[in-house]
């Protein structure tokens, strides 16, 4: 009986002691092995992306000269022309009140130079027999030459209304030619249009649009954050939203003096020269991302910016540095310029150093994936 007792007792104590195990090792975390980086030399670019649009460097608006209704077309958009080209002919269409108002002035004038010429006639008499002197003649003869500029300045005006141009052509002004060479852009009006003239106070109606698709620009908004890194005389590398794998180089010409708040930031319109190749057709108004490098530095010593450490307190950058197995120190270091991949180290660390990798992560195990999975569905 005692025996049969002893082996009892023996074998409780032996099912303590495995359970014990087993809980130990299903429980037991495996120690994380920390692997390590060392420096390295390398060329580090700080660059900022710019979004805006490919233009022409000038569009100019073609507008007329008189008002009416547009008779006819003879470009469409897309057209290439030179200067003097034919874009439309006006028909004028005379505002009534303002004809009527040149047929009395002309009416008035004939009235006053017939009177005028009587007058002329009766005096020229007098001072051929010398009643009257030279000066009151010269007087007289002064009045009835005006009198005659009167009436052809406001035979000159009704014409003018009533057909667009003095003599009885109106070619002159109904015509509307391109005043330089290019490309129609765009043509915003349509035979049959009323159209208005440009004068001191209305702009006038755009019978067309051209431009030189052969002098084209970038034009993007900068952050005030970056627009004080830019410098006039960079080189941009623009790429088209509109043509893929292909990019055109361009270099900074105007940066505004003046900024827009847009959505609580201040923008700063730029400008640069787009260097165009005839393997791409760019039209106006691609939408385009344009590159510029803001700082750059060759062969310096970096480190990958994953690895940096910051302290809680101070927020300064420190990293690990291997000094046993698996045994790591704090050095604190300077750093430098960024790319926001590789940051430059300026002191802390020699090339030898090995860096600890401190947020390396660890594979999830399959258990834990499923308990994962069951907790969100919850």
């Amino acid at each position: 009986m005692k025996i049969l007792k002893y082996i009892g007792i023996v074998l409780l104590i032996s099912g303590v002691l495995f359970a014990m195990a087993y809980f130990i090792k299903t429980n037991d975390k495996s120690v994380i092995e920390y692997e390590t980086q060392t420096a390295m030399i390398t060329n580090i670019e700080k660059k900022t992306v710019v979004t805006g649009k490919v233009i022409p460097e000038e569009e100019v608006e073609i507008k007329p000269q008189i008002q009416g209704i547009i008779e006819g077309l003879f470009v469409k958009e897309g057209d290439l022309v030179e200067t003097g080209d034919l874009l439309a002919k006006i028909k004028v269409v005379p505002n009534e009140q303002n004809l009527n108002s040149a047929r009395g002035r002309l009416q008035n004038s004939k009235i006053v130079l017939n009177n005028s010429k009587i007058e002329f006639n009766r005096n020229k008499n007098l001072f051929d027999k010398g009643i009257i002197s030279k000066q009151q003649f010269q007087n007289i003869e002064l009045q009835y030459n005006q009198a005659k500029q009167n009436v052809n300045n406001a035979a000159s005006d009704l014409e003018i209304i009533r057909s667009g141009s003095a003599g009885g052509v109106a070619s002159a002004n109904t015509n509307i030619r391109a005043t330089v060479p290019g490309t129609i852009l765009e043509i915003p009006v349509e035979e049959g249009f009323q159209v208005i003239a440009s004068n001191s106070f209305n702009a006038g109606t755009t019978i067309a649009t051209i431009a030189d698709m052969n002098k084209m620009i970038f034009e993007g908004k900068v952050d005030e954050a970056e627009v004080g890194k830019l410098r006039v005389g960079m080189y941009l590398d623009v790429n088209l939203g509109a043509i893929e794998d292909q990019s055109l180089e361009a270099k900074l010409n105007f940066i505004a003096p003046k900024g827009n708040e847009e959505q609580g930031a201040v923008q700063f319109i730029i400008e640069a020269d787009l260097f165009l190749n005839d393997s791409i057709f760019i039209r106006a108004g691609y939408s385009a991302n344009a590159s510029l490098v803001l700082e750059k530095k060759d062969n310096v010593m970096a480190i990958s910016e994953s690895l940096l450490q910051f302290d809680r307190e101070t927020e300064e950058p420190y990293v690990e540095i291997a000094i046993g197995e698996q045994k790591f120190e704090r050095r604190d270091v300077e750093i430098g310029l960024s790319d926001g991949v590789n940051v430059e180290l300026i002191s802390g660390i020699s090339m030898e150093d090995k860096i600890k990798v401190w947020n390396k992560t660890e594979p999830i195990k399959k258990g834990d994936e499923d308990s994962e999975r069951v907790g969100q569905k919850n």
